[in-house]
């Protein structure tokens, strides 16, 4: 399964620029307490430059959060909803801004392009600010466990084949976000916790758990099928950790309403975690590793970047 052809560099790709200097950027100050220490960490569909975007919860993170390595799974950047109306508060830009500071400071950060920022995938191979721009990744644990990074919307029909339907799609899912922020308002009003309309909405319409069902099995699938004992991607904004027959599945989730994130332990513990605020530890959803006979085939602990086939 490949990416499909872009031809020629989009209009969309000067939004990035335009984003980072319409804000004069506020130089985040150094991180308070580094609290939480990770060898690895992968965030997606953060959709930075849309309302509904979580930046101040995930600057908390990415201020109180250590990795020795970040992975950025696709749709960071909002072009869809830029191209319609631009809007690029402070905090968004921050976001950025800590990214690029991370990488200064040592950090690996490796950004892997969806389909909301695909206009990112003209610059595969290339650097910006330290960030290493790929297509897709495979990540060596510390344990030597194999995981494919990918942020999966190659293996959805609607985006690779009927893109019209995909922008359909997400107009409808930010009007149910709308509906959803004044639910939820009432509901606080009223003094009930955060409860959210799409994810219920996808739990219960039978097309969608098929979707999501057929979506990861083939991730898992294709992982297997380059010889990797895992998969971590985004995309379907419907966090996960485990196992799909022999085939670790983690899927980050998103900063939009579950604010999640993959983690690698300095053990090679995998982990689900979900950011609650500064003043708590993160809540760990799952924890697992990839089978220990698979992982024990392999001891490199290197990152290979766009492999044709995951073979040692």
């Amino acid at each position: 399964m490949q990416p499909s052809t872009l031809s020629s560099p989009p209009a969309d790709a000067h939004l990035v620029a335009q984003a980072l200097s319409s804000v004069p950027a506020a130089d985040p100050a150094d991180d308070p307490d580094t609290s939480y220490q990770f060898r690895t960490l992968w965030l997606s569909d953060i959709h930075l430059g849309t309302r509904d975007c979580k930046a101040d919860a995930l600057l908390e993170l990415l201020r109180h959060c250590h990795a020795e390595t970040i992975y950025l799974v696709g749709d960071i950047i909002d072009g869809w909803q830029l191209r319609k109306g631009w809007y690029w508060p402070q905090a968004h830009n921050d976001v950025v801004q800590k990214l690029l500071r991370k990488a200064r400071k040592g950090c690996r950060v490796i950004f892997i392009p969806g389909n909301h920022d695909e206009f990112a995938r003209h610059y595969v191979g290339l650097h910006f600010g330290g960030i290493e721009v790929l297509s897709d990744v495979v990540h060596v644990t510390v344990d030597g466990t194999r995981l494919w990074i990918v942020h999966g919307d190659w293996f959805d029909g609607v985006v690779m084949h009927a893109k019209w339907l995909a922008h359909l799609g997400d107009q409808l899912y930010i009007f149910t976000l709308k509906l959803n922020r004044w639910l939820n308002h009432v509901r606080h009003r009223l003094g009930f916790s955060y409860w959210s309309l799409s994810q219920y909405l996808k739990g219960k319409v039978k097309n969608a758990v098929s979707y999501i069902s057929s979506f990861e099995q083939l991730l898992a699938e294709e992982a297997a099928r380059r010889q990797c004992e895992g998969v971590v991607c985004g995309h379907i904004h419907r966090a996960e950790l485990r196992h799909i027959g022999c085939t670790l599945y983690a899927n980050c989730g998103d900063w939009v309403e579950s604010l999640t994130a993959v983690a690698e332990q300095h053990d090679g513990a995998m982990q689900l975690l979900m950011w609650k605020s500064a003043t708590s530890s993160p809540q760990v959803l799952a924890e697992m590793r990839a089978p220990a006979a698979a992982a024990a085939s392999h001891s490199s602990t290197m990152t290979e970047p766009n492999p044709a086939t995951c073979a040692s």
